[in-house]
């Protein structure tokens, strides 16, 4: 039996305390086009919650606020740690990439938003290249058609990111029932995550 340790591949175990949570360009302009985006929101707010009961960093973009405005109001991301404008389609600006710096412990990052095909992936891609864990939400991450959300999944999936839902992510966060917040993580979960028909792809 090879270890996983012997081999250096990672097997995405996460720590709340070593984890980062990024918010990718949830802004009200792509409200109409993008694909589920009531449920893509939704899911994402149970993400927000739950980084503010487990203290995680909160990095939260937007992809030139001046034209597409600002993250949905509701969105609950008050407590995010840095709010950056960005023209780049990768989250991973100079300004991100210099607070991830400040913050060496946090060796994964929890990922979501949209579009998946264009400002998720490039942003996962540069994490991996940068030596962290990525952990996709694909339930709370879409694009304007559901054939780009699929395919970027699956390219993601081929870099090395790891694929999970709001639920699992949640409850892999809290590590059990002994945890001081799992009340409060139980009554976001205690109603089931919006339904992005992602199993109407089989190929996942």
């Amino acid at each position: 039996v090879v270890s996983t340790q012997s081999t250096g591949m990672s097997v995405g175990r996460l720590v709340a305390s070593r984890t980062a949570m990024f918010c990718c360009d949830l802004q009200d302009k792509f409200r109409p086009s993008i694909r589920h985006f009531p449920a893509i929101l939704s899911n994402a707010n149970r993400m927000l919650q739950s980084a503010k009961l487990l203290d995680i960093p909160l990095v939260v973009t937007e992809q030139y606020p001046k034209g597409l405005g600002n993250t949905c109001s509701e969105l609950e991301i008050d407590h995010c740690s840095i709010n950056c404008p960005k023209t780049k389609f990768s989250m991973v600006v100079p300004e991100v990439k210099a607070y991830l710096e400040d913050k060496k412990a946090r060796k994964s990052i929890v990922l979501f938003g949209i579009e998946a095909h264009v400002c998720v992936q490039q942003t996962a891609i540069d994490l991996l290249s940068l030596g962290y864990d990525v952990h996709v939400i694909v339930d709370a991450t879409s694009s304007r058609t559901d054939t780009d959300r699929v395919f970027a999944f699956q390219r993601m999936r081929q870099a090395g990111v790891f694929l999970t839902t709001s639920e699992s992510m949640i409850l892999t966060l809290a590590g059990g029932s002994d945890h001081p917040q799992f009340k409060q993580l139980q009554n976001i979960i205690k109603t089931e995550a919006e339904d992005t028909k992602l199993l109407t792809f089989p190929t996942l």
